[in-house]
């Protein structure tokens, strides 16, 4: 059996192209029968070639749909019903997932090649989280987001230990940046600072509970921070981009004793020990354990508590994937939902 999906063959080459379909190879394996998928920020690193691509590869990671079939080891879901499943497929039995660090599970496998209409999920108890029931559409891309952007943004906030009342500063203003501003707003932050450029982001960054904006970038933005907390510095900061200048930049915009939430994917990143000595920062990050968050979100997504999905500004047919990658590409999209 074949089906259609993207492939990255080479910087800038995504292509919606007909593939074997996935089948179940574990008995602790399942195929979900995609509802939507969307491209990731993380994806355009391998799209620009910043990522080597050695070979034509399946694309995609964010996923969410219906059981279509599941291996005789799985029973924590069964087929026909809706799940939301990590990027990183984990046991959630091992010591690192129990401490809840489901991405560092001593057996966890990427999840990739969901940007197709079929996907195979590795370790399905461990990684595969049931909705109470079949979704209304509207909700689709909402829950969607919990895959990774949301639960990255949550991560993010958490590791940065925004507590009520707090002044929180966010560093990046992709789908990921947006969604910190609507996890420090859930978790009870007083003062948001929204870090962006550009006005639609500004005007989410707003409505996801922004309450201020900060246009500056490097030496400036950090000067421009210092100036609004009164030379203090933010109790916690968001660092969602992963260049060097966006993590020198969280990181001095930090008070001492302050927190910095790292999930931007680190390129050519290098810290000064003596910097960070000297800083008296706290940092902690790493690729979101989403899976830990999953519960908790779904539940907030289906009380209709948050919109997440309000980050989707552009929506595509899964086979004008390309131009979808495009569009994010020149960001002239914040991030595409794209239907099978």
């Amino acid at each position: 059996m074949k089906i259609r999906g993207a492939v990255l063959h080479a910087p800038r080459d995504v292509r919606y192209e007909e593939r074997e379909a996935p089948k179940i190879l574990q008995p602790t394996d399942a195929l979900i029968r995609i509802s939507a998928a969307c491209v990731c920020g993380s994806d355009l690193w391998p799209y620009r070639g910043i990522n080597p691509v050695t070979e034509p590869t399946p694309m995609g990671h964010e996923y969410c749909g219906i059981v279509e079939e599941v291996g005789r080891s799985v029973t924590s879901v069964r087929p026909g019903q809706f799940v939301i499943g990590s990027f990183f497929a984990s046991d959630n039995t091992c010591a690192h997932c129990r401490y809840g660090y489901q991405t560092s599970c001593q057996n966890a496998v990427p999840v990739s090649g969901a940007q197709a209409s079929l996907l195979r999920v590795p370790l399905a108890d461990g990684t595969l989280v049931a909705t109470p029931g079949i979704p209304s559409d509207d909700l689709i891309p909402s829950l969607l987001t919990l895959s990774d952007v949301m639960g990255t943004g949550w991560f993010a906030a958490e590791a940065a230990n925004v507590r009520p009342g707090s002044t929180v500063v966010v560093v990046g203003d992709g789908a990921v940046g947006l969604h910190g501003v609507l996890s420090a707003k859930q978790m009870g932050a007083e003062r948001i600072i929204a870090m962006s450029r550009h006005a639609p982001r500004q005007k989410l960054a707003r409505e996801f509970g922004a309450t201020e904006i900060v246009t500056e970038r490097g030496d400036e933005g950090v000067d421009r921070i210092l100036e609004v907390t009164g030379g203090t510095g933010a109790d916690s900061v968001l660092e969602c981009v992963g260049t060097a200048e966006s993590m020198m930049q969280a990181i001095r915009s930090t008070r001492p004793g302050g927190s910095v939430g790292y999930v931007g994917v680190p390129h050519g990143v290098e810290l000064d020990g003596q910097d960070l000595f000297f800083s008296h920062v706290r940092l902690l990050g790493g690729p979101a354990p989403v899976r830990r968050f999953l519960p908790y979100l779904i539940e907030l997504v289906w009380d209709r508590k948050i919109d997440p999905g309000k980050v989707f500004d552009l929506t595509l047919p899964l086979s004008e994937v390309a131009e979808g990658y495009r569009a994010m590409d020149e960001r002239r999209a914040i991030k595409t939902l794209l239907r099978p």
